[in-house]
């Protein structure tokens, strides 16, 4: 018998199905990869498993954990089976993790909670936990609190949580998603690591991690189970077609790299942008971006790329007149333009046009789809009747793919592909001359990742607009971008065309992001970790190169001197020994 054996699970909200028939296992010792898109019940099945569905779900169907039946279980029963026996890693710390306690003290209370220790022992088995899960200083973590945490770190923070009882199962729910690749890449080797005494039900839509992870794979598409068995079968011979259609939309880095721009103007040009945030006391400035620059032509796509903390939106943002800017010049189609962004002119406004990654934070949801869409033509078009307006957004919402039935609906009422794309139709509306996509497609579904990246794509090919693609996934820079440019600490670390990049990278942190990308391949899955520690603080930066601590080719050069941004044939990079190291 499975260590947890689910038969016929039905979860319904109202008259709505969100899993019906559901049956799968998880056996002791054994890694089972959950896998769909957005919607598809993944979470929802979790969430039974655990006894945490909302009062409001129907649930119908038997869920065994080592031969009991814990699916409508009375709550003492569950609260023991709970961190005991059964551990939960949720998708985001942020809100899982009590913003008014320490962390080392979450962890304790879980012992007291379940009677497992006290005292002293419990804080010696808290701060074992702590080093288990690879947290630097355990010490000093134990009294920190999750906000003093990198995002990373948080989530190390969680996996502790769910194991400080040493369960039988772990379910990891998106444990990864939206976290830095090299950060995901940590995250990953650690639940390999635990794998040795734990069981895994991985939920995820990444098919690049389970590949690497998973030893058995079960495929859901509304709920419902479509296909399952051994990882390198199903990647190989899938059965099903929802099954070929996520391995398909899944990045690959040896996938195909966009066909070259047709050769276009200098639309914006940023040379020497630096950027500085005061301290809270303001008596000194941290110094978040320097002496960065940026050519980018019409039809062309030039991605900005680098870990959490490297300078992306900043500099970016500087650019939009969205911060200020510390030093440096912007020029836009040869104008140049300074100040904040309500000071610039409103043809130039109406021409850089800006994406979130989170839509739900980007889209009013007091409005109606109609109402958020047309709200930049209140601005840009004033002149414009109702029945133009409504043309007007009738015709963005299509160009993104979308039914006109969705205009009366509200921002929580959509899918978050179908909420990005509304984001992207409100930016598109006014037809801009660049559009800038700030991580916009960092949590998305494979499928509806390719749909947003092959509609951005087609409005390049057709209105040559020119795209600033933030991001930290190489896998997905390599099927939409030009030229790449990858920020550490602020500085430029590598400027080059795909074919450098992908090709022949000349600096070492080039090649730890791109080992560090899982592959949906589970005979050469990647994601190998190769890059250690955490990105330094910038407000206390290291001497030299700042990225000697992390780099295993660094020399006493390179602790003493900053590198200078310099070609290296067709190269920019800034590394003293570029020339020489075979990345």
């Amino acid at each position: 018998m499975s260590l947890l054996d689910i038969r016929e699970l039905c979860i319904r909200y109202g008259n709505t199905d969100v899993v019906t028939g559901l049956s799968f296992g998880v056996d002791s010792g054994e890694s089972v990869g959950l896998v769909g898109e957005s919607g598809s019940g993944k979470t929802q099945t979790a969430l039974a498993v655990l006894g945490l569905l909302p009062d409001t779900a129907g649930v119908s169907g038997s869920i065994l954990f080592d031969g009991d039946e814990i699916s409508g279980a009375p709550e003492r029963q569950l609260d023991r089976l709970r961190a005991e026996r059964i551990g939960m890693v949720f998708q985001d710390p942020t809100q899982a993790l009590n913003p008014y306690v320490p962390v080392g003290k979450q962890l304790r209370r879980i012992l007291f909670r379940h009677g497992i220790s006290d005292g002293r022992e419990a804080d010696q088995r808290v701060m074992h936990m702590l080093d288990r899960v690879g947290l630097p200083d355990p010490a000093r973590q134990f009294r920190a609190y999750a906000h003093q945490l990198s995002g990373g770190m948080r989530q190390r923070v969680m996996i502790a949580s769910a194991l400080i009882a040493e369960p039988d199962l772990l379910i990891a729910d998106e444990p990864t998603t939206a976290l830095d690749v090299t950060v995901q890449a940590q995250i990953l080797a650690l639940l390999e690591r635990i794998r040795e005494e734990t069981a895994l039900l991985l939920i995820t839509h990444d098919l690049g991690i389970i590949a690497g992870h998973c030893e058995r794979l079960v495929v859901i598409e509304d709920g419902r189970l479509v296909e399952e068995g051994p990882t390198r079968r199903l990647f190989s011979e899938p059965l099903a077609a929802h099954t070929r259609k996520l391995i398909d939309a899944a990045p690959r880095l040896d996938g195909a790299s966009p066909p070259p721009p047709a050769s276009g103007d200098l639309v914006l040009e940023a040379d020497e942008v630096s950027v500085s945030y005061a301290e809270r006391n303001e008596r000194r400035q941290l110094h978040a971006v320097m002496d960065l620059d940026l050519q980018l032509q019409a039809g062309e796509t030039v991605a900005v790329v680098g870990e959490s903390g490297s300078g992306k939106s900043s500099f970016v943002r500087a650019v939009l007149g969205l911060v200020p800017m510390r030093a440096g010049r912007v020029a836009f189609c040869g104008q140049a333009i300074a100040g904040p962004a309500q000071a610039r002119a409103i043809e130039t406004r109406r021409d850089l046009q800006l994406v979130f990654q989170d839509p739900a934070g980007s889209l009013n949801p007091q409005l109606r789809v109609e109402r958020i869409i047309a709200e930049p033509l209140t601005v840009h078009a004033p002149g414009l009747g109702a029945g133009g307006r409504y043309e007007r957004v009738a015709g963005a919402l299509q160009r993104v793919g979308l039914d006109e039935a969705l205009l009366n609906r509200f921002p929580h009422q959509l899918s978050g592909g179908q909420a990005q794309r509304v984001a992207i139709a409100r930016a598109l509306i006014v037809n801009p001359r660049v559009l800038v996509c700030d991580e916009a497609v960092a949590a998305l579904d494979g499928s509806v990742r390719q749909q947003i990246l092959g509609l951005l794509q087609r409005e390049q090919q057709t209105s040559g607009l020119a795209i600033v693609f933030i991001s930290h996934d190489l896998a997905v820079v390599r099927s939409i971008s030009h030229r790449v440019m990858v920020l550490y600490l602020g500085r430029l670390a590598e400027l080059a065309g795909g074919a450098g990049i992908f090709g022949q990278p000349r600096h070492p942190y080039t090649r730890a992001l791109l080992d560090a990308v899982p592959v949906p391949d589970p005979i050469a899955p990647g994601g190998k970790l190769s890059l250690g520690g955490e990105m330094p603080s910038i407000t206390d930066p290291p001497p030299g190169c700042a990225f000697h601590p992390r780099c295993r080719f660094a020399i006493e050069r390179c602790r003493a001197e900053l590198p200078p941004a310099r070609l290296v044939g067709e190269t920019r990079v800034a590394c003293h020994r570029a020339e020489e190291l075979e990345l």
